[in-house]
């Protein structure tokens, strides 16, 4: 350390306020996919309405991941996401006094899917303003790991909740909890410790119009682009169709219930697990490339098990190697494009991560006439085949 710069253990209430938020996001964002049979029965709806409240993030993310990266880039992370906080408190707690209403839940929740964005955008913001580059993708890694708690919590939660008490009920308790998570960030964040975690030169951005510009003539960067878009694809289809795409095997909602915490535990622990040594080595596209071709064998699992332990497993092991490399892939793109300002590239991924709501739709759009998944599934294994292809062709960033 030299008298310029320093670490300060402020960061760590900093970076877990900041979980907080982006864990109670995904519970709101998740809360019906487990139980779609039942709440399309609840609110007189299809399948494919409930599967909407889910897809709404995805689709509102589109138009409004530039305009919120370029907040998060020009007035700091920390009026951004307060910003989105106060929304999705605010909208959470409206869901739950929307009572049977699908209409008011469907609105309720455009609001809270607005406040995504300026969430996910300041992923790789907040590590850049309070911790030192060897630490920023676990940084990172532990943002991801409470973003799939939440998922995790809202798949479990949901389903054991709905047996005691009604639909509405649930969502104002979420409500209550994304409420109060926003009420801590807005007291205990900030934007900036007293003195940067490393030399000046590590902190140097363009302006977010030069760097979108710059962004795009970088090779590696547009070939990150297409995997995140296809694993995020993925992900977020197993995770919104999960009870459909089992239900024809004669697994039950119970059993859906637990293939996604499963999934999604194992991507805690890869979030976790993996992007250390990425850090240590100062390396990320191995590790890219080793997560895409060791979740193959899970997604095959996934497609054909017939047994609950090889369903299970193969969930576990996916969720393991292909979340492990989201937070190595967003700390790559934040190095391989600079000068680019860490909300715009990040927010990049993030767009094209959500627009793969089209693989969302088109996963539904595959089902054969007996509800079964499969054609829709061997897409994906054939799409994770081509993205492992692709990182074959990026580069780690000259240090």
């Amino acid at each position: 350390m030299t008298d310029k710069f320093k670490l300060y253990g402020y960061r760590w209430v900093v970076l877990g306020v900041f979980m907080f938020i982006n864990l109670t996001i995904q519970m709101l964002w998740i809360t019906y996919a487990p139980i779609t049979g039942p709440a399309a029965a609840f609110y007189g709806v299809t399948d494919l309405q409930i599967g909407l409240l889910a897809m709404s993030f995805m689709i509102a993310f589109i138009p409004l991941s530039i305009p919120v990266s370029w907040v998060i880039d020009t007035y700091g992370f920390r009026i951004a996401v307060s910003i989105g906080a106060v929304m999705m408190g605010i909208f959470g707690i409206l869901r739950g006094f929307a009572g049977a209403n699908y209409s008011l839940v469907l609105w309720s929740t455009v609001g809270i899917a607005a406040a995504q964005p300026f969430l996910l955008n300041a992923w790789t913001k907040v590590p850049a303003n309070w911790f030192a580059i060897e630490e920023r993708a676990t940084a990172v890694g532990l943002v991801t790991l409470a973003n799939l708690v939440g998922t995790a919590l809202g798949m479990v939660l949901t389903p054991m909740l709905t047996e005691t008490m009604s639909i509405p009920t649930v969502q104002l308790i979420y409500g209550g909890i994304a409420a109060v998570s926003s009420v801590l960030f807005i007291i205990f964040a900030k934007e900036n410790p007293p003195t940067p975690p490393g030399p000046a030169g590590s902190e140097v951005r363009a302006l977010m119009l030069d760097g979108l510009k710059h962004a795009f003539t970088v090779k590696s960067f547009w070939l990150y682009l297409f995997v995140s878009f296809v694993g995020l694809g993925i992900f977020n289809g197993v995770t919104t169709w999960v009870e459909n795409i089992i239900r024809p095997r004669g697994f039950t909602p119970t059993d859906a219930g637990t293939l996604g915490a499963l999934m999604l535990v194992g991507g805690v622990l890869g979030a976790v697990i993996i992007p250390p040594f990425s850090d240590k080595t100062r390396k990320r596209q191995p590790y890219i490339l080793a997560g895409m071709l060791l979740a193959i064998p899970g997604l095959i699992g996934l497609a054909f098990a017939t047994t609950g332990w090889l369903l299970f497993v193969s969930a576990f092991a996916m969720g393991f190697f292909l979340v492990s490399t989201s937070p190595i892939g967003m700390q790559y793109a934040s190095e391989v494009t600079q000068p680019t300002p860490e909300g715009t590239s990040n927010g990049l991924i993030q767009l094209f991560g959500q627009a793969s709501v089209v693989f969302v739709y088109i996963m539904e759009a595959l089902k054969t006439e007996d509800g079964s998944f499969t054609p829709a599934l061997l897409l994906a294994i054939g799409l994770l085949v081509v993205s492992a292809a692709l990182v074959t062709q990026m580069k780690d960033p000259q240090r």
